[in-house]
């Protein structure tokens, strides 16, 4: 792959203690060589391409911890219902329709989306999953790949197999980059049996658990009258947190089950946008925090969100924590931006090389042009990039040491035909029910 400089970058490593920093960046292969002021690179470094940064800002990658990124297909075309009869009377049915390539055009979209906004890595539950890790292998992208498992379908068992299936042939592709879970979709449609056949697979495999959870007030009357415990309860007796587990929303959860959460290690994906758009709710993220939970920003599906930008997730779950908390100074613009990156690591059991920019880590880096009347002045470099700045404001994005987009232009997607295949399926699809 070669070396890497990125030059003369304002850097906000996310490293504790760290402050920001004006200077370079080496990268050889995939991972970090060298932080330091300008001309502090190793002197035997040779870079094949440069980066001029020019005082923009320099962080690490953003993380998305929970998406369906197909669902893109289906932006704008249930929006305003709950939950439930989102999904029954208006999602499940068009998703009845999908075909693999459908899924590969449609995570296409998604990942055109992340890339330009800033997102390196995402954790995703859906179908036809191999297709999805094919598009991801070819546009360059990092992610966690999960085949959704509905227990209680006709297809539960042929689905767990699918998942199985793509651990085998999917697990450290893309030199790396694609990493393999389980996606039991969530207690309400996975039964206990179901569920422990789930965890006894990973256990042997070696693999994580990607769940939604404890999403919606109704979730969690149905689990306690049909097991007699909370969701999270329901699932620590089943044996799902046995294995490294990543849970989607945990809207609803009491001071037992954040114990939990905490005491078994479990990630959780907060999804801001989502659980507000749904009516869901807002998840205890303060309360998560302080028991000392990992936690990362989900944009769910962008059939819920309509945005994949998690610059927006990022603002709205400060401003929801300031406001639940009636105190301005309960979550900061620092603490902000880490759930988007080594909160993201954390949840996703990689906070030893993700999310940070230090040296050993993986080279997955964005620039962010500052020279926009938004961004200007400069008072805080934190609250800059976590309140002000947008995902239109990336300049430079580089996974795995690879320069994947740069000036708007995609280095390894065909825009164009994406765009074309996206819009072609989603009518399609829709004009079909």
């Amino acid at each position: 792959m070669g070396d890497l400089l990125i030059r003369e970058g304002t850097i906000l490593s996310m490293v504790a203690g760290e402050e920001p920093l004006r200077g370079d960046i080496a990268v050889r292969d995939d991972r970090i060589l060298a932080v330091g002021v300008a001309g502090a690179v190793p002197a035997d470094f040779r870079p094949s391409r440069t980066v001029e940064a020019g005082g923009h800002l320099v962080l690490p990658g953003l993380i998305n911890t929970h998406s369906h990124a197909a669902m893109n297909l289906l932006r704008g075309y249930a929006d305003d219902l709950p939950l439930m009869p989102w999904l029954t009377e208006r999602i499940f049915p068009v998703e009845a329709r999908l075909t693999g390539d459908d899924v590969y055009w449609g995570t296409g979209l998604a990942i055109l989306e992340m890339i330009a906004s800033g997102t390196t890595c995402f954790a995703d539950m859906y179908f036809f999953m191999d297709r999805v890790a094919q598009m991801v292998e070819d546009a360059g992208m990092r992610a966690f790949l999960s085949r959704g498992l509905i227990g209680g379908a006709p297809n539960g068992a042929e689905a767990l197999a699918e998942g199985l299936a793509l651990a085998e042939a999917w697990q450290g592709r893309g030199d790396g980059r694609i990493t393999v879970m389980l996606g039991p979709h969530a207690p309400y449609t996975c039964p206990p049996a179901y569920l422990e056949r789930v965890v006894a697979a990973a256990q042997e495999l070696g693999l994580g658990i990607h769940i939604h959870l404890a999403e919606t007030a109704g979730e969690g009357e149905e689990i306690r009258r049909l097991y007699g415990r909370s969701p999270v309860a329901h699932l620590e007796r089943l044996g799902v947190f046995d294995v490294p587990a990543l849970a989607a929303h945990c809207v609803h959860l009491d001071a037992a089950d954040i114990g939990i959460l905490a005491e078994k290690g479990v990630g959780v994906a907060h999804n801001p946008v989502s659980n507000l758009k749904l009516g869901s709710g807002i998840a205890p993220l303060l309360a998560l925090r302080r028991a000392g939970v990992a936690v990362g920003l989900g944009s769910d599906g962008a059939a819920s969100t309509n945005t994949l930008d998690l610059f927006q997730e990022i603002k709205l779950a400060a401003w929801l924590a300031k406001g639940t908390s009636g105190d301005p100074a309960a979550f900061g613009a620092r603490q902000a931006l880490e759930l988007a990156t080594v909160g993201g690591a954390a949840v996703l059991g990689r906070a030893g090389e993700l999310g940070q920019v230090r040296p050993g880590f993986l080279a997955d880096l964005i620039v962010l042009s500052t020279d926009r009347p938004h961004l200007t002045p400069a008072h805080d470099l934190y609250s800059l990039a976590a309140y002000a700045a947008t995902g239109g404001d990336v300049e430079t994005v580089i996974i795995a040491g690879r320069v994947v987009y740069s000036g708007g232009e995609y280095h390894t997607l065909d825009r164009e035909r994406i765009l074309r295949e996206g819009r072609t399926r989603a009518a399609a699809l829709v004009g079909n029910g």
